[in-house]
């Protein structure tokens, strides 16, 4: 029989092909994973790379499979395992050259932020952006400084993120990245507002290199949000006219974006408050609160109204602010945001005392003191809302007792003589009586003659006081009831003077300050204006090699 056995040259040559196709199969797994992680699909990122890592195991090749062991690791980290990626990414250090790799270190402080442990992440990330510069690789520099100023915001590192942040922005202009350094740019004067340990000159300086660079970005959700933020910084710093011109920016970009542009037009608007233009901010309000409205952002769209409120309170229109106040009322109740319900009922009480509606002010300050019981941050507001309320209600008082001029009434002739014309006469002078009785109350006491009016008219007018014997009944039972008010009278005034003697303060006509809604503001103002600050990005970093994508 005649032998099957190949040639031994032709062995060779199918023991060398299988290598080389195991090896294409791993970089093409490679390549498809991270075009997953690239499109958002972390899941079938990890299925490309598991393929990868059992194509790898095969060829073994310890270099092929530390590699894509590296990768999958990082991508379990982008799945939101950070756990199990870490794990994996200890597994395959390569000896003491870890140390020395970048993307390692990079991708391992990933992992420890993901979960909390934001010591050991700052530690990575300074050692990935140190080894970067080594390599002169600006981008990737940028990258890991923007990780780590991100990192320390969240363990409130004020300075280290603030330095973090302008160095990333170096690290993208030496790399001509400079979209990525006004991003840069944009999150270092954030926190610097935010932290409050910077000067307002060197903040300006920030924030107008970073508008210089604006230019360089192309993608208008991108340069919205920047204009926005910017925007926000200025408030916070006080230059409002600063802010109104790069908020007014913003707009165009953000048109096709309707959240962004609610947000653009809300704080456009309490800039505007702010700058004192309030012509020019309503008719933003009425656009943001309308676009809150749509979305379904109740807490958002309360804060427009009070805003709107505060513009047209301003302009002199008390009846759409207290309009407004009401709208956004509601929505604070809606929303439970119980310190701002406290904030807007004070508000809108001082509009009803603008307007005379002075039981509606007593009623609002006395919701806002219940509102207050359920808030922790109450010191000194309780205080300012008894001794406004005490004034309201001082001012009720008064215009209740405040008499009213006495207009004698022209006698009418009586008709002539008809068979009840003696019960008619007996009528006319009981009812001469009781208003003697009453002009003597009225000099005697003002409070009271209102109540004695009526009470006498009660007692006086009955179908059958005609009868002399019902209508002496009817002036007993009135003059009951006249006691009985008079005892319950005299107890109230002496509580509520009682009450006043406590807590003394005089009624000025109440203003509203200028606030830049939204936020901070004096004790009480609208609440703080929306930063926006974008999100941290997952960078991947394989390691080299014949698996890896550089």
């Amino acid at each position: 029989m005649a032998s099957e056995e190949s040639p031994p040259g032709e062995q060779v040559k199918r023991s060398s092909r299988r290598p080389q196709k195991k090896i294409g199969e791993v970089e093409d797994r490679t390549w498809a994973g991270h075009r997953a992680l690239q499109a958002g699909r972390p899941q079938d990122a990890l299925r490309c790379f598991k393929q990868a890592l059992q194509a790898a195991v095969q060829l073994q090749d310890s270099r092929a499979l530390r590699a894509c062991s590296f990768n999958l690791g990082a991508a379990y980290v982008e799945a939101g395992r950070p756990g199990r990626g870490l794990d994996l990414l200890r597994r395959n250090r390569p000896g003491p050259k870890a140390e020395r790799l970048p993307d390692l270190q990079f991708n391992t402080a990933l992992a420890h932020n993901a979960l909390g442990q934001y010591q050991e992440a700052v530690t990575h990330f300074q050692r990935a952006a140190q080894l970067y510069r080594s390599q002169g690789d600006g981008g990737s520099e940028g990258d890991a400084c923007m990780e780590l100023g991100r990192c320390c915001s969240r363990t409130q590192d004020w300075p280290q993120a603030v330095q973090s942040f302008l160095r990333a922005a170096e690290s993208y202009k030496m790399a001509s990245m400079l979209d990525s350094a006004a991003a840069a740019l944009k999150e270092a004067g954030s926190h610097m507002v935010q932290s409050d340990l910077s000067n307002h000159d060197d903040i300006s300086s920030v924030l107008t290199e970073c508008l210089s660079l604006s230019s360089s970005i192309r993608d208008p959700s991108i340069l919205g949000e920047l204009y926005l933020s910017v925007g926000v910084a200025y408030c916070r710093i006080r230059c409002f006219q600063e802010a109104v011109s790069c908020l007014g920016r913003a707009v165009e970009p953000a048109a096709h974006r309707p959240p962004l542009l609610a947000k653009v037009l809300h704080n456009l608007g309490a800039a505007l408050n702010a700058a004192g233009d309030f012509s020019s901010a309503v008719e933003r309000h009425r656009l943001a609160a309308r676009l809150y409205g749509s979305q379904g952002c109740r807490g958002d769209q309360a804060r427009c109204f009070s805003n709107l409120a505060i513009a047209c309170s301003h302009l002199g229109d008390d009846q759409e602010a207290a309009e407004s106040f009401i709208l956004a009322l509601q929505g604070f109740r809606d929303t439970g945001d119980r310190l701002a319900e406290v904030q807007v009922c004070e508000h809108l009480a001082e509009c009803y005392l603008r307007q005379k509606k002075l039981q509606k002010a007593v009623e609002l300050y006395k919701q806002a003191l219940s509102a207050l019981s359920h808030c922790k941050e109450a010191e000194g507001v309780q205080d300012r809302l008894v001794e406004r309320l005490t004034a309201a209600l001082q001012l009720s008082l008064t215009a209740t007792q405040r008499p009213r001029p006495h207009r004698p009434r022209p006698h009418l002739p009586q008709p002539h003589s008809s068979p009840g014309h003696q019960d008619v006469r007996k009528l006319d002078v009981a009812r001469l009586a009781a208003n003697q009785h009453l002009d003597e109350q009225r000099v005697e006491s003002p409070g009271k003659f209102y109540l004695y009016y009526f009470l006498s008219f009660v007692a006086m007018v009955t179908p059958d006081c005609a009868q002399e014997q019902k209508l002496r009944r009817a002036q007993v039972d009135r003059q009951r009831l006249i006691q009985r008010a008079e005892s319950h009278l005299d107890d109230t005034s002496q509580n509520h003077q009682r009450s006043c003697s406590k807590v003394s303060c005089g009624w000025t006509e109440p203003t509203l300050t200028r606030t830049v809604k939204l936020l901070h503001l004096s004790s009480w103002s609208p609440p703080p204006p929306v930063q926006v600050i974008s999100g941290s990005l997952v960078h991947l970093r394989p390691v080299g090699g014949p698996a890896s994508v550089l």
